[in-house]
């Protein structure tokens, strides 16, 4: 079947600016470039006059900022989700809104094909299609990367350059960036080799730990049934919010990582990110559940953590199982209310105070001092219980020499 329209995820930049005259080469098709705003900022003032200029006949710019964090981020958040541990799923979590986004224009349009802009080699291609398949699973996707005689950044540079279409790579700076509300991702080009520092001229939402206030600077949020709601006892909108905390955390040096991960299709990377918000928010989020969390409750919650990250690393958002976790992970957070203070300090975040109205944790009992509540008697019968299988095999080893 002869493909008439595409619908392309278009971010402006390399890439997708190559894409949109490829496209009309290759399939002769009406072209529609569809931005979605995550939180990207400046870059996208002048995306549609440019899509247009390039290849699109017609372009949409679609804001879903709050969407993303309503939607996207706090789910992450209230499942304390990290990807090996280190990476805060910046680029990860907004993969599932900008394709679903895409799905939509595309059933708008009454569209043939979806396009995106992901190469063969990383997780983007995986996150993009399955997102597509779930919404809408008769639909032509179209990957270029898998395509074209393209095989390099440079052969891309060097394709925008003889069809005169502006890029925002040269070859002397060839790292790919991506930027959203929740993080900004370096990748690519000088820091493939894992030898080499990354540049400090590079960062955008932090500045430096050496050059952070010499003085350590407070900030304290508040959450409701896990949700952050207020920063120093000022309620906020979900986008405005994350946009402060990004400014607090960012000029105190705060949310800089650089990674090596496992990407889903077998391959090791590098990735520096800088995540401000999303670092404070994770510590803040974590330290309340200490509170006001249950031990096997919480015990249980950090076992599936992992693979909720995992699945949001590979792209499997709209599926049953995730589904199925925000439940569980939902069902939980009704007591995680109250507030956490945190001490950010030249790229440092310590916790200096945490309340709850549905704190667990009791002061007359925890006290080292004296109390009438715990009976120390009765931890000898506990301890006698709960060790009696360290006991019976010890005899029994002795005996069976």
């Amino acid at each position: 079947m002869a493909v008439k329209k595409i619908v392309v995820a278009y971010s402006g930049g390399l890439d997708t600016s190559v894409i949109l005259r490829w496209l009309k080469e290759r399939y002769g098709a009406q072209i529609i470039a569809c931005a979605v705003d995550v939180g990207q900022g400046s870059e996208l003032k002048s995306l549609k006059s440019k899509a247009l200029r390039t290849g699109a006949s017609k372009a949409y710019i679609i804001d879903a900022r709050e969407e993303f964090v309503k939607e996207y981020i706090f789910p992450a958040i209230k499942a304390n989700a990290v990807y090996e541990g280190r990476y805060l799923l910046g680029t990860s979590l907004a993969r599932p809104v900008i394709a679903k986004k895409i799905v939509d224009i595309a059933k708008k349009e009454k569209a043939d094909a979806v396009c995106h802009g992901a190469t063969g080699k990383g997780n983007d291609q995986v996150r993009f299609e399955l997102t597509f398949k779930a919404l809408m699973p008769e639909v032509k996707i179209i990957a270029p990367w898998r395509e074209w005689a393209i095989r390099s950044r440079e052969d891309a540079i060097d394709y925008a350059r003889r069809h005169g279409i502006p890029v925002p790579v040269t070859k002397k700076k060839p790292y790919s960036s991506d930027a959203n509300l929740w993080h900004i991702s370096y990748e690519g080009g000088i820091l493939e080799d894992p030898e080499n520092e990354y540049d400090e001229s590079m960062f955008k939402l932090t500045v430096s730990p050496q050059k952070a206030p010499a003085r350590p600077e407070y900030v304290s949020i508040g959450f409701r049934r896990g949700v952050p709601v207020s920063v120093n006892g000022k309620r906020l909108s979900p986008v405005a919010l994350i946009n402060t905390l990004n400014k607090i955390a960012g000029r105190n040096g705060v949310g800089r990582s650089d990674i090596i991960e496992n990407r889903l299709v077998g391959i090791k990377s590098r990735g520096v990110y800088e995540a401000p918000a999303a670092t404070v928010l994770y510590a803040a989020h974590r330290e309340l559940e200490t509170l006001a969390l249950d031990r096997e409750t919480m015990h249980f919650k950090d076992m599936i953590t992992p693979k909720y990250s995992e699945m949001v690393y590979f792209g499997q958002w709209f599926t049953p199982l995730r589904e199925a976790l925000d439940a569980f992970v939902d069902s939980t957070q009704g007591s995680v209310t109250g507030s956490v203070k945190l001490k950010l300090f030249k790229g440092n975040v310590m916790v200096s105070a945490r309340k709850s109205v549905k704190s667990l944790y009791w002061d007359k009992l925890a006290t080292f001092g004296k109390d009438e509540i715990y009976n120390q008697k009765d931890a000898e019968g506990f301890i006698n219980l709960f060790g009696l299988p360290i006991k019976v095999k010890a005899i029994l080893d002795r005996k069976n020499k």
